[in-house]
């Protein structure tokens, strides 16, 4: 006999269980960075993330789980869903609170209801996603939106009556280059190979020096420059600081060995960073930040020297984060992100599915082009268009 719990507070949820479900799924799924947004501040009402997480359990066993918040706001999504809220607003209803199910501040895709593996875990998904709009329901918000679910997933939520977005980022994909010279050569014109070169050798010259640390090699130094880094570059776009001093305190202590850290010197002093998050096949890019503009320094810092890393390492894909169509001459290919959405009052859910129907038309045809337009592999998970 299975019961829905909802949880507050993720520590009463016991690790090990949750992190069963996960298994080698995204590291932003792992109950201690869920749990460390949690202690540290960074998810609470105040800043309009207040987690309410969903669990199914038989008997005192963790079968089923999902990481949802109520929002107060669509900041921290990357969905961009503010166009929904004003139609909102021009039909006289309301659109937040709204109940999210991802993880916070982090547009990459991953599992979202984490289900114990076996013939029943299709019911069990079902389960989730009952429980989720009856949470919904209680709480009085006005939709509930599943935030970079994988393609699958997706599927199982649209047929369960989940509204799809399409939307698209840039991946790079290891094609088992031998080095980042073989890269160019493969999968990239004379032209940009040449450019390339270019930049890399022209920030060699200007006196810079690169380096990477990872697990151990990272001390409380480095990261305290990354963190600089990261608040500047969100005080400099006018974006919110989620990731509080508590937070990075954390990431020493609690998430060391997921970490891959490339920051530049120059005459020993460190003037930008990039962020970098691993495990297993995948590198995550998450943030950058620099003191000083210099000439290609960000392609230096947050593409080139992580494609080195997964050429040298043998890891399959580099994420570096949402949007940026610079990133496509550079070797990354376009890749469909996905959401799934329920609103509840048919007068504004109606008009949203009819533009669905028309965005993902578009993406579609956007990422088609870019694929073609590129010299490398096709997109990675393009659906079919749906019409």
């Amino acid at each position: 006999m299975q019961s829905v719990r909802v949880v507050g507070d993720l520590s009463s949820v016991p690790e090990a269980a949750w992190d069963h479900l996960v298994g080698e799924g995204s590291p932003f799924l792992e109950h201690r960075w869920l749990r460390a947004l949690e202690e540290s501040g960074c998810v609470e009402a105040e800043t309009g993330w207040i987690p309410r997480h969903v669990t199914v359990w038989r008997g005192e066993q963790l079968v089923a789980a999902c990481p949802a918040y109520v929002k107060l706001h669509s900041m921290g999504e990357f969905v961009y869903d503010w166009s929904w809220a004003h139609a909102a607003r021009q039909l006289g209803l309301p659109y937040y609170p709204k109940l999210i199910v991802g993880v916070p501040f982090t547009p990459v895709t991953g599992q979202r209801l984490l289900v114990r593996p076996g013939p029943d875990a299709e019911e069990l998904r079902q389960i989730l996603v009952a429980g989720l709009l009856e949470l919904g329901k209680q709480l009085k918000c006005a939709g509930l939106h599943v935030l970079f679910p994988e393609a699958e997933e997706s599927q199982a939520l649209e047929d369960l009556g989940g509204h799809l977005r399409l939307q698209s980022q840039f991946h790079w994909t290891n094609q088992g280059y031998a080095d980042f010279e073989d890269f160019l050569k493969r999968a990239m014109s004379g032209k940009r190979r040449g450019e390339v070169r270019r930049e890399r050798r022209r920030l060699a010259e200007s006196g810079l020096e690169v380096r990477v640390l990872e697990g151990e090699q990272i001390d409380e130094a480095a990261l305290a420059a990354m963190q600089g880094f990261y608040t500047d570059t969100c005080w400099k776009f006018g974006g919110r600081s989620y990731l509080n001093p508590d937070l990075w305190a954390w990431l020493l202590e609690g998430f060391r060995d997921r970490l891959h850290l490339v920051l530049a010197y120059d005459q020993g002093r460190p003037i930008a960073g990039a962020l970098n998050v691993q495990k297993g096949e995948r590198l995550y890019g998450r943030y950058w930040g620099c003191s000083e503009e210099r000439p290609y320094l960000h392609f230096e810092v947050c593409y080139y020297r992580a494609i080195e890393h997964c050429i040298e390492r043998g890891l399959g894909v580099f994420e570096p984060g949402h949007g940026g169509g610079h990133k496509h001459p550079r070797g990354f290919e376009p890749t469909i992100t996905r959401s799934n959405h329920w609103l509840t009052d048919p007068r504004l859910s109606g008009p949203i599915e009819d533009f669905l129907v028309r965005e993902r038309a578009a993406v579609l045809e956007s990422v088609g082009e870019l694929a073609r337009s590129a010299p490398v592999a096709a997109p990675t998970g393009a659906p079919p268009p749906r019409r």
